[in-house]
Formats: structure tokens, sequence, C-alpha cells
């Protein structure tokens, strides 16, 4: 009788860190999965700007269409995008076109200067900071699934119930561009 009392009870408890380490699987997941409904939002207001960007160059850089076109194929890749690492990956060719973008802008003083292209840069600026931000808790979030996944007991709970380790949001490409420091120049 005895016996069965401590059998029922090891049963119990297996059960009871079973259901727990499932419970916080499921908890860490859902978070990651808010965090990224956050990048989502300031996703979207990026893509909706940079048509506007787009069009406010164009006047300006002719021999540049090249790389317009490139900006503009990037943002339908990224808005058509469905998973989240298929977002991660086509907002990471996004945010390199944009970035050859504002390379090329600096040949351009006139462009520089005009009061409509300055107004959206400063939204895109705006966006793209609260972006980093978002994509900063978004990573946390990952790094904490991603360790509980990872950790032993808990990884043998995400292996019976298909949790895998979950990719971070990067820069991808630009990370070695980001780590040089700027290059400043007076002229």
């Amino acid at each position: 009788m005895t016996g069965l009392i401590i059998v029922i009870a090891i049963v119990v408890m297996v059960g009871l860190f079973l259901i727990s380490a499932f419970n916080r699987l499921v908890r860490l997941r859902n978070n990651r999965e808010n965090a990224f409904a956050d990048i989502d939002v300031q996703l979207r207001q990026r893509h909706d700007l940079i048509p506007q960007l787009v069009e406010a160059v164009k006047g300006y850089m002719k021999h540049e269409r090249e790389l317009l076109t490139e900006v503009t194929n990037a943002r339908a890749r990224a808005m058509s995008a469905g998973s989240i690492n298929e977002k991660i990956a086509a907002e990471s060719q996004l945010t390199s076109a944009l970035g050859g973008l504002k390379i090329a802008v600096e040949a351009y003083p006139d462009l520089k200067a005009n009061q409509n292209f300055l107004n959206l840069q400063e939204e895109i600026s705006d966006v793209e900071n609260k972006l980093a931000a978002a994509r900063r808790f978004f990573n946390s979030a990952t790094k904490e699934l991603n360790v509980s996944v990872e950790s032993f007991p808990s990884n043998v709970v995400a292996g019976m119930f298909g949790f895998r380790k979950e990719p971070m949001f990067d820069l991808g490409d630009r990370r070695e561009m980001m780590e040089e420091p700027p290059e400043v120049k007076f002229d």
C-alpha cells in the first residue's frame, strides 16, 4: 500500500512537472509572438512610408533607377512574407536596400535640402528607432524561449511537443556595416 502511494506521488509530481514545463514553453512562445506583433506594427508603418520616399527621390536620382527598383522589390517581398522567419529574412533585405538608398542620397545635395524628403526621412528615422526597440524586446523574448527549449529538463518537454529553437531578428548583412565606426568628414 505504501509503495502504491509512493508510485502515485511520483506520477503526480512528474505530471505536474510536465504540465508546468509545457505551460512555461507556451507562455514563452506566445511572448515571442506578441513581441513580433509589436515589430509588425512598426514594419507596416515603414512599408507605408517607403513608396512616398521613393517618389520623393525619383525626380532627383535619374541614374539610380536600379537602386529604387531594389528598394521597391524588397518592400514587396517584406509585405508578402508569411511566417515570422520569412519576415525576418525579408526585412533584413529591405533594411539593406534602404541603407543603399541612404548612401546614394548623399550624392544629391538638392534632394537632402528638399523639405518633403526631410520630413519623410525624419518619419522613417523615427520608425527605425521604434523598430530597433521592438527588435531588442523580440530578441530578448526569443532568447528566453531558446534557453528554455535547450535547457534540461525542459528540453525533454520541448522535444515531446515540437518546440524548437527560434531565430533572432538580427541585422544580417548590415551587421558588419553597423559595427564599423562612421566616417566623419569636415569639408
